[in-house]
């Protein structure tokens, strides 16, 4: 997915690839929100199962069992959150690569592709907190793991196993809003690609060139 976002904005440069952007907008706004729910579902998933684990130095099966699951879950919900996020930067990528040379081609207003610009670099930042605090909360669950060779037990007075908790319900809060926060710039750079879309329209008709639909 996240290949195709990237070849198919920009393997047609010189071209009116207005038909190939619109389909790969059309994608990105209809599976980002399913895979946003997946992805904090299974960051959730992954405490819940955390927390049903009482002591993870007990040698039981079920014990270990359990040990196991939340570090799947946790595996899984870790990949799922970095790959909606890396979805959503190459989007960006793409349109605004899209957008800069659509505006050079057809000489649009310079504002364009600005815009579009904003709301990327506002959104970057965003993407880089969630993914820290993705590895830091995976850094705080294997050194609170009794297996871990870790000699500390705690830090700054708080345990280990604490700090991993207090890490996930703020990661799982944060990615919360970050998903929120990307759909509207998704919105956002939507309304600018169309707005783009239509000046290319009027230009094209006025020149007698031929336009898509």
């Amino acid at each position: 997915m996240i290949e195709f976002v990237k070849t198919s904005l920009t393997a047609h440069r010189g071209q009116d690839s207005s038909s190939t952007l619109t389909q790969v907008v059309v994608i990105v706004d209809r599976i980002f929100l399913p895979l946003s729910f997946i992805s904090s579902a299974s960051l959730i998933v992954a405490m819940v199962l955390g927390l049903m684990i009482d002591d993870p130095k007990v040698r039981s099966a079920a014990v270990q069992a359990g040990v196991q699951y939340h570090f799947l879950a946790a595996l899984a919900g870790l990949v799922l959150a970095t790959m909606v996020h890396a979805i959503v930067l190459t989007y960006f990528m793409g349109t605004g690569r899209w957008i800069e040379e659509t505006s050079q081609a057809y000489r649009l207003n310079p504002e364009f592709h600005a815009r579009s610009a904003r709301i990327k670099y506002r959104t970057i930042p965003l993407m880089v907190i969630c993914f820290i605090m993705l590895v830091v909360t995976g850094a705080f669950g294997a050194a609170a793991d009794p297996a871990s060779p870790m000699q500390a037990k705690s830090w700054g007075g708080v345990s280990l196993a604490n700090l991993h908790l207090i890490a996930a319900m703020a990661t799982i809060g944060v990615n919360l809003l970050v998903n929120w926060l990307e759909f509207r710039a998704l919105e956002q750079n939507g309304q600018v690609v169309d707005q783009i879309l239509a000046e290319v329209r009027r230009i094209r008709i006025e020149k007698g060139l031929a336009v898509d639909g």
